[in-house]
């Protein structure tokens, strides 16, 4: 069951999404909340309490393995042309350390995604769509396809 809403802050998913996760008994989540919170200019101090707030919940109540997607390097993703650089760096960095700690909380649990490492294929012209941040299609299947070869690593059994 997708609980996924568009455009969601990980703040707006803590009571929005997550109370409808943990009711769903669910034996495997995958959550990736972190591009709309750096859009956002959220604090990374903010944004990890928040997701720590939501995967911190789903491994207490809840026996899923817990999949969480870091931030890929945006850098050349066109939306993000006349933005400095360096600060669009740190700032993914932030996230991602954040995004690492609390995975580290629950190890046997909670798996980080790396959409990082290599992802020159996920902000490619091919894998942008025309408004030039979301991915498109094939994006999404390559965002996809990361997911599912994690948790495939990790033992969890997928069609297809």
């Amino acid at each position: 069951m997708n609980l996924g809403v568009s455009g969601s802050l990980a703040l707006q998913a803590v009571s929005q999404q997550l109370p409808g996760a943990i009711a769903q008994k669910p034996s495997v989540v995958s959550v990736w909340l972190a591009v709309n919170d750096l859009n956002a200019t959220i604090e990374p101090g903010s944004f990890a309490q928040a997701l720590g707030q939501i995967i911190d919940s789903l491994v207490q109540q809840t026996s899923a393995a817990v999949f969480v997607g870091n931030v890929p390097d945006l850098r050349a993703v066109p939306v993000y042309a006349s933005v400095d650089k360096g600060r669009l760096l740190a700032g993914i960095q932030a996230y991602n350390d954040a995004i690492r700690a609390i995975a580290a909380r629950s190890p046997s649990r909670v798996t980080v995604v790396d959409l990082f490492t290599g992802s020159a294929a996920l902000v490619s012209t091919a894998t942008v769509s025309q408004d030039g941040f979301h991915p498109s299609d094939d994006g999404y299947r390559l965002i996809a396809d990361r997911f599912a070869s994690t948790m495939r690593a990790k033992g969890i059994p997928l069609g297809l």
